[in-house]
């Protein structure tokens, strides 16, 4: 029996609550084509969908999708209306802008609202502070710093809201990639920071959705 390239997980969101998403970093232009054809009139996420890539698919795909080059995200078969969330995404620097974008995009696939509160890293705390009260208004915040990753342990020690820390991979030398802020992340001593992994927006608003999910059920 012959399998196809790809087998696309329709029934994920009714089962685990997360959209299916296809990740399309390896992928050949091909490939993404032919799942794209294969969606039909059904939405799909798609993430790690890179400028170059996406200029390398068919004009016919390129024009069912709603794409982003900074998140590297496109949308298939449109968006939906947006309600409240309470999530908000705090980014560190205007650096962590791609990865805060793919983390809102997810969310908006999702049918969910989120504000992303851009350049209130602690190098200048004044700025974090600034929008404090805003901060306590949310349910769930997703933070995205790369660096030293100091944003995930003051902004969990100022808000009751569980905190998504995001590590990203700005930064240099002893940076490493992301490795020094996921480090921070783990080893932070606020309570209440949960990690996912370095640069993983889409990771991060699953989380977030999941939590808002719980808490309406909870209501």
């Amino acid at each position: 029996m012959e399998f196809p390239e790809f087998q696309i997980d329709w029934e994920r969101e009714r089962r685990t609550g997360v959209p299916e998403a296809i990740f399309c970093h390896g992928k050949t232009p091909a490939q993404i084509d032919a799942i794209a054809a294969a969606a039909g009139d059904r939405r799909l996420l798609l993430t790690r969908l890179s400028p170059t890539l996406h200029a390398a698919l068919a004009p016919e795909t390129r024009a069912l999708l709603d794409h982003d080059p900074l998140s590297a995200t496109a949308l298939l078969g449109g968006g939906v209306p947006l309600a409240a969330s309470g999530i908000g995404i705090v980014a560190a620097g205007t650096s962590d802008l791609a990865v805060a974008r793919e983390a809102a995009r997810t969310l908006a696939f999702a049918g969910y609202d989120a504000e992303i509160f851009a350049d209130v890293g602690v190098a200048g705390l004044w700025r974090l502070m600034a929008r404090l009260d805003e901060f306590r208004r949310c349910r769930v915040l997703i933070a995205v710093a790369g660096m030293e990753g100091a944003l995930f342990s003051v902004l969990a020690g100022l808000v009751e809201a569980p905190v998504i820390a995001v590590p990203t991979s700005v930064g240099y030398g002893v940076a490493a990639g992301g490795t020094a802020a996921l480090h921070a992340a783990l080893a932070s001593c606020a309570p209440g920071v949960v990690v996912v992994n370095i640069d993983n927006g889409f990771g991060a608003a699953a989380a977030a959705l999941k939590m808002l999910r719980a808490y309406s059920r909870a209501m």
